[in-house]
């Protein structure tokens, strides 16, 4: 495994190369991208990306916890959660990247 991590800056360079717009228009193209999602997930929409997967809220009760060391009981309270699912193809993509 390598310990790359895809930053904003990667995708802008990414588009850059690809569409052949400016540094600059790349990389506010990507952030109004992320901006639009963001967006659309803080109202409570899913976002579906065709061939990637689905980010959507879930929204979790409260509940009860346990410390694992102690045993305590701690209450957890309600939140709302982010959770990706990947499609398919992502899946079936990075399984096959893994027998390299």
């Amino acid at each position: 495994m390598t310990d790359k991590t895809l930053t904003r800056m990667d995708l802008a360079d990414a588009v850059h190369q690809e569409v052949g717009l400016s540094r600059n228009e790349s990389a506010d193209l990507v952030e109004s991208v992320l901006t639009h999602m963001s967006d659309a997930l803080a109202k409570g929409d899913s976002v579906k990306i065709s061939s990637f997967g689905t980010f959507s809220i879930r929204d979790k009760a409260a509940r009860v916890g346990r410390n694992p060391k102690t045993g305590e009981e701690v209450p957890i309270t309600p939140r709302r959660v982010l959770s990706f699912r990947p499609s398919h193809l992502m899946k079936d993509r990075v399984a096959a990247g893994n027998k390299r």
